[in-house]
């Protein structure tokens, strides 16, 4: 099977939405911007063995590949629109890529988000996506915007994904029906598009959690120029996992304020907005808790009376 069949078997008749002016088939696609919407823009890659098992499931893995493009859109409060795929391939096996695109094209689907072109090439297995959204002029949630004394929420639950790593790596035992549960929430995350939509005029500062919580809030403190304080005992709730298995306080602190692959919304948003973002978690029918305060400077960990070094603990980083 050569690379344009490829193409055609599995991916060109996605392109049926007619949200593209011209979609897979010619050197370029055309989008054309509605009025009035700023153009939002992401790309993520996922390489096998840096990002995902060599035994991962195809299907699940074209879910991913996409909501993790999705949840930056979310993050921004962007309406997804379209998306380029671009993918090295070892081989063309044909039932790898037709769970895969199924996969994939599923979510897209559900989110009204075209797949209107990209490229294929032979090579080790590595994933890239870029991804389009639009937001209403003037409304995108940005990193930079958090202000002190707002409040610090987060969507979901957090640290079932890392949990599911840890068993897959032999680092740890769970039970069959807890691993299953972990395992879905790292190999199928659900981008909260519409949480991020509803946060329009509401959140200040947004930012969806990639690389564990206390990495992804890092990347707003630094670009809001504040800080944080942080309830250690509230965000260990927050590990769903946690009411079916008992794990020890460092287990579970490890696995919320650092564990990758949550994909939730992480956003500040005043005292004053709180009935707002509970109406917000209500229509987007996504859960909300309120984990923290922005504060002028630093990081504070607080552990019941008990303060935590937050140095001690350090998310995800492709380089580090």
């Amino acid at each position: 099977m050569g690379e344009f069949e490829l193409i055609d078997r599995y991916f060109k008749q996605a392109a049926t939405q007619g949200r593209a002016v011209l979609g897979i088939g010619d050197d370029c696609a055309l989008w054309r911007p509605t009025l009035g919407q700023d153009l939002a823009l992401s790309c993520d890659m996922l390489v096998q063995e840096r990002h995902f098992l060599p035994d991962a499931d195809p299907h699940c893995l074209g879910h991913k590949a996409l909501a993790v493009n999705l949840s930056d859109l979310a993050a921004c409060g962007a309406t997804p629109r379209a998306f380029l795929l671009a993918m090295a391939l070892p081989v063309a096996n044909e039932a790898w890529l037709a769970s895969f695109s199924a996969g994939m094209l599923s979510l897209a689907q559900a989110h009204g988000c075209e797949l209107i072109g990209g490229d294929t090439t032979s090579g080790p297995l590595n994933l890239s996506i870029t991804v389009m959204g639009e937001v209403p002029t003037g409304q995108a949630l940005l990193r930079s915007a958090a202000q002190v004394g707002d409040d610090i929420y987060v969507s979901g639950h957090l640290g079932d994904a890392r949990l599911a790593l840890e068993a897959r790596l032999g680092r740890i035992q769970l039970p069959a029906g807890v691993l299953a549960f972990c395992a879905e929430r790292l190999d199928t995350p659900t981008p909260r598009v519409a949480l991020g939509i509803a946060l329009r005029g509401i959140a200040h500062a947004c930012a969806d959690i990639s690389d564990g919580l206390l990495g992804d809030l890092g990347h707003i403190l630094k670009a809001s120029q504040v800080g944080a304080e942080l309830d250690v005992a509230v965000i260990r709730t927050l590990c769903a996992s946690a009411q079916s298995v008992a794990l020890p306080a460092d287990v579970l602190n490890t696995c919320t304020l650092t564990g990758g692959d949550d994909y939730e919304l992480l956003f500040t948003a005043p005292t004053q907005a709180r009935a707002a973002v509970a109406q917000a978690a209500l229509d987007s029918q996504t859960p909300v808790t309120c984990i923290g305060t922005i504060t002028a400077s630093g990081v504070v960990l607080r552990d019941h009376e008990q303060l935590l070094d937050a140095a001690s603990f350090s998310s995800f980083d492709h380089f580090a």
